[in-house]
């Protein structure tokens, strides 16, 4: 029984340990998009749903010894895939489809040993229930659940910060090996014990079986969990788009999730319907009331827990009516299969279908009513007050889900969403109001704005105000020479007002609808005097394939207050930097940010290279522009001792231990605010 419950909880620690260390290699090479990790869930929870098909249908199909022959072999040819190590020629260009390109590299870097270890769990059970037929089998599948969530917690704290990438991919590696042998044992032994217990067949397949399942319990089975990975990723797209973009927000959702897996399943009754079915309408309206709560936006420190908290509420009534509905042992394997497949369906639906048939995260408000549906379906046998209460909040919820698209479309001039999320471009008021703006806004992050009166459309806005570190570094790099002026985050294009006659200025934008939207909707880029040059791809891997463009100013404009990605702020990254600007060029990072402190690590990135810096903090007092911090890099020491920067400089408050920020390493954790 140790022999199997070891092979269980090692395969499901492995099989979620992966899952960050493969979006954390690959994340960089995507733009740091949350997309990416959403991809990376829906990738994951298909193979599951593969490996779970494959466990049913051999386990009804195939003998017991060809079974594990089949296993054994396929568990031995999955360590030709090892290490698990991605190819750098899966680097996406600027033209490629982000989602496929990552699904391939995913599948090329990983897929036999995920598929293997998404057998694990029920294919083992199964072993389990023929070897020890009186034993409490589901109890396993909380034990599996237990592994996957001790690996998500374990990763953000006793992993990340310590060690690095491709140490994760060798210790990863070595772990898949001892399972591999963990396995292989436990598939010998089944084999062994169900010969010795042949003579008990007909006693064990009594204490097995059970009534078959019904129609009825399929759908609802498939139905159940797939409201539970729909309202999984539903939230933690609200949060981490609409809410506040910290990439710490993505584990949160996922862990409470387990988390519900394991008191639901693990048998000692965690779930009582007439318990959580008042706590579920409660914080169910209460969700769909802070989707337009204070214009839309609410405290983080609100929202956060509000959101958090309801889907752990969530995630338990539907798991726990999951488990009020478990088969008997014989038919497990098919359990598993049918709560695989509504897993994948609700993760493809959020995931790929919403997307493209819905242009803002409107999937979540659906997600609550859909909730309130089924709460109404279960208590179809209590009181009769009870449903009917659970319908007058799905009524009331649906209101409020109404009220938010309201919100979100009403005067808005563009709403569009793609891979890396939703833009959406609304006006404040009439051209003939001086401080009427059109701004341009992903999730809650406002990336430009741009007045309305014709004459101050080519005033610089938000954080590229004169006194910001961006326009003092510009105006320090322009001489009686054009200038070469690039830009990493194109944004509305508002940096294009500094331009003049014969300079150039190239942005590079990763999001093809950003470039549409700052063309269309937005003068800076077509009003400029300057020659304007976009360049469609992440910004580090177009630059690396580029030859040097002697840029006398470089932007990097991809810190504010976002997903940070960080291969835009690496040792490996300032290189690629310092290829490209002239010997006295200015390097300018925008690092303000409401979570991070960034310019520690900028400064020792800096130090490692013997260059200057300036920390520039521009409170924009007595304006309408935003506060903001840059920190200028330079070779010159003589252009950071200019009166123009050295009077506004600030000192960097270095952070003790802070170790050097590389392409296999960062720790987030370290410079949190």
């Amino acid at each position: 029984m140790l022999l199997y419950a070891l092979t269980i909880f090692t395969s499901a620690f492995l099989l979620f340990l992966v899952q960050p260390i493969m979006a954390k290699q690959i994340l960089p090479w995507f733009g740091g998009s949350a997309a990416v990790w959403t991809t990376c869930l829906v990738f994951f929870q298909f193979l599951l749903l593969f490996g779970y098909a494959y466990t049913d249908w051999t386990t009804r199909n195939l003998p017991s010894r060809r079974q594990v022959i089949l296993h054994i072999v396929l568990l031995v040819l999955s360590l030709a895939s090892l290490p698990i190590v991605p190819d750098a020629s899966w680097k996406p260009g600027g033209e490629d489809d982000p989602t496929l390109r990552i699904l391939g590299l995913l599948f090329m870097t990983i897929g036999l040993p995920y598929f293997l270890l998404s057998t694990t769990g029920p294919l083992v059970q199964a072993w389990f229930a023929r070897t020890f037929p009186a034993g409490t089998v589901y109890r396993l599948f909380a034990l599996s659940n237990f592994g996957s969530l001790l690996a998500l917690i374990s990763y953000p704290f006793a992993v990340e910060p310590w060690v690095t990438s491709s140490q994760q991919s060798w210790g990863w590696t070595t772990g898949y090996a001892l399972f591999v042998l963990l396995c292989i044992a436990s598939a010998l032994f089944s084999l062994r014990s169900q010969s010795r217990f042949a003579v008990a067949k007909q006693a064990v397949d009594a204490v097995n079986d059970g009534p078959a399942p019904r129609a009825r319990d399929y759908l609802l089975w498939l139905l159940l969990s797939a409201m539970g990975s729909f309202m999984l990723l539903g939230v933690t797209n609200h949060i981490t788009h609409d809410v506040a973009s910290v990439p710490f927000l993505w584990i949160l959702p996922l862990t409470l999730y387990l988390v519900t897996f394991i008191l639901c399943f693990e048998g000692s009754g965690w779930y009582k319907r007439h318990i959580f079915f008042g706590p579920l309408l409660v914080i169910v309206g209460a969700m769909a009331w802070g989707l337009h709560a204070d214009g839309g936006i609410m405290d983080i420190k609100e929202a956060i827990p509000l959101y958090l908290a309801g889907l752990f509420v969530c995630c338990m009534f539907f798991h726990g009516e999951l488990a009020n509905l478990k088969p008997a042992p014989r038919y497990l394997t098919r359990f598993y299969l049918m709560v695989s497949l509504g897993g994948a369906l609700g993760g493809f639906s959020v995931g790929f279908i919403a997307p493209k048939f819905f242009n803002t995260y409107y999937e979540f408000g659906i997600g609550l009513v859909i909730t309130l549906g089924l709460a109404a379906y279960s208590a179809r046998r209590m009181h009769v007050m009870v449903p009917l209460l659970a319908l007058g909040v799905a009524g009331f919820t649906s209101y409020q889900v109404y009220y938010y698209i309201d919100l979100l479309s009403k005067d808005t001039r563009v709403m569009t969403r793609n891979f890396y999320g939703t833009l959406r471009v609304k006006d404040t008021g009439s051209e003939s109001e001086n401080d009427s703006v059109r701004r341009l806004m992903h999730g809650v992050i406002m990336h430009g704005e741009q007045h309305l009166a014709p004459d101050r459309r080519n005033e610089p806005t938000t954080y590229y105000g004169p006194s910001a570190g961006i326009g003092i570094a510009i105006k320090a790099a322009q001489s009686p020479l054009p200038a070469r002026v690039g830009v990493v985050g194109l944004g509305a294009g508002t940096l294009a007002v500094y331009g003049r006659t014969g300079d150039t200025y190239r942005f590079y934008e990763i999001n093809p609808d950003v470039i549409e939207v700052a063309r269309k909707e937005f003068s800076f880029l077509n009003d400029s005097s300057a020659k304007i040059e976009t360049v469609l791809g992440d910004a580090r891997l177009a630059m690396e394939r580029e030859p040097p463009q002697q840029y006398d100013v470089l932007a990097i404009d991809a810190f504010s207050s976002d997903s940070i990605p960080v291969h835009l702020i690496t040792k490996q990254a300032m290189a690629v930097y310092l290829k490209h600007i002239k010997q006295d060029g200015i390097i300018a990072f925008h690092v303000t940010n409401r979570f991070l402190r960034l310019a520690p690590v900028v400064k020792r990135i800096a130090d490692e290279y013997g260059l200057h810096v300036a920390l520039i903090i521009d409170e924009a007092e007595d304006s309408d522009l935003a506060k903001t911090d840059w920190i200028l890099v330079t070779r010159s020491a003589k252009l950071i001792e200019r009166r123009e920067i050295a009077d506004v400089s600030a000192e960097i408050t270095e952070i003790p231990g802070l170790r050097l920020w590389t392409d296999d390493f960062n720790n987030l954790f370290q410079i949190l605010k």
